[in-house]
């Protein structure tokens, strides 16, 4: 599904600034596969997830997503064939619009726009329906402006604003970091629904250790731009906290990594 090779990514070329945020990066990954990333402040995770998603172009490398070489594809292009969720929850929604005009825009990502009547009948049935997985309430409020919504609610939306056309890859960038511990668990049981009922490939970024080890079939650990461990099935099912915290012992970072 994804294929990214020799990837380099370096920031302020030349100038005592210079940030070499990405080096020789490759990574394969499966279609299906629910890949967690963990790793220290500046280890590269973020800016991985850009790269894919064309915020960044590379210095050097190719990035192959299902089949096709999105390297310098813009990024607005990359639209229809990914869905991706911010640590902010107030980058995934518009505020002034409603909950069913927020769905109709998702839906339509990476379509061709036309002068037709802006949300039909079906739609309004589908998306309520949609709203009802939340078991949230938000199906009641569906002419409600985003904005009234809590941060967690915000969230969920956006979540299922990114899941509902299928996106070849769903990218989760920390996306539970800005919420209180149990809006946070409501959240991540949501994206196991989503991720497991629709079977999408998809990566999550989390400093939560836990939540890396708990979710996922595949996790992987990135120190200075590099992937510097890489478990899978079985051998990660049996992996604990105690082993993710050796694998730190000669990181710098490790104490700001949530235990």
């Amino acid at each position: 599904m994804l294929y990214i090779e020799n990837l380099y990514k370096i920031f302020n070329i030349g100038t005592i600034n210079e940030k070499r945020a990405l080096v020789d990066l490759n990574l394969h990954i499966n279609k299906g596969d629910f890949v967690t990333v963990i790793g220290g402040n500046g280890a590269g995770k973020s800016t991985l997830l850009n790269m894919i998603a064309g915020v960044y172009t590379p210095e050097k490398g190719r990035i192959t997503l299902a089949g096709q070489d999105i390297t310098k594809m813009p990024e607005y292009k990359r639209a229809a064939l990914l869905g991706r969720v911010f640590q902010d929850p107030m980058r995934g929604t518009a505020a002034d619009m409603e909950i069913i005009e927020n769905l109709a825009i998702a839906a339509r990502r990476g379509k061709k726009r036309g002068l037709k009547w802006g949300i039909r009948k079906d739609e309004v049935e589908k998306y309520t329906e949609y709203l009802k997985m939340l078991d949230l309430g938000l199906e009641n409020r569906i002419h409600s402006k985003v904005g009234l919504l809590s941060g967690g609610q915000r969230q969920a939306l956006t979540l299922l604003m990114a899941t509902l056309q299928k996106p070849e890859l769903l990218l989760l960038d920390e996306h539970t970091a800005a919420l209180d511990p149990k809006t946070a668990s409501k959240v991540l049981s949501i994206t196991e629904e989503l991720v497991t009922k629709e079977n999408l490939t998809t990566i999550m970024i989390t400093h939560n250790m836990k939540d890396a080890l708990r979710f996922g079939n595949r996790l992987i650990m990135m120190h200075e731009g590099r992937i510097i461990f890489d478990v899978s099935g079985e051998e990660k099912k049996n992996l604990k906290v105690t082993d993710l915290l050796e694998k730190f012992d000669d990181l710098s970072d490790r104490m700001l990594l949530a235990k």
